[in-house]
């Protein structure tokens, strides 16, 4: 079993970023509660308040399946779309310390 991490950017669409903040704040309590999550942090661009970071890592990936069938996540991907553009990499360790 090897940890599995996730890196998503999200951009505010235009006029949104206090409401993209306001989903991704809601995330944070939640998400660090289940059983499988090791770290969700939230980061912000510091030259572009628009740009928001989330750093996830999961004990594995039945961890991730898992968090994507809460009901937080799925309020989160109701609404993301409208609120931002966004990527995500989905990473297995090679050489972690």
């Amino acid at each position: 079993m090897a940890t599995v991490k996730i890196m998503a950017m999200l951009r505010a669409r235009s006029g949104r970023t206090d409401d993209l903040a306001a989903l991704l704040d809601g995330m944070l309590g939640p998400s660090r509660a289940e059983p499988g999550n090791l770290r969700y942090d939230l980061w912000r661009d510091r030259d572009d308040p628009d740009v928001f970071a989330l750093d996830e890592l999961y004990v594995d990936f039945d961890a991730v399946t898992a968090h994507r069938a809460t009901p937080h996540f799925q309020r989160y991907l109701a609404a993301i779309n409208e609120l931002a553009e966004r990527s995500a990499v989905v990473l297995d360790p090679v050489a972690v310390a």
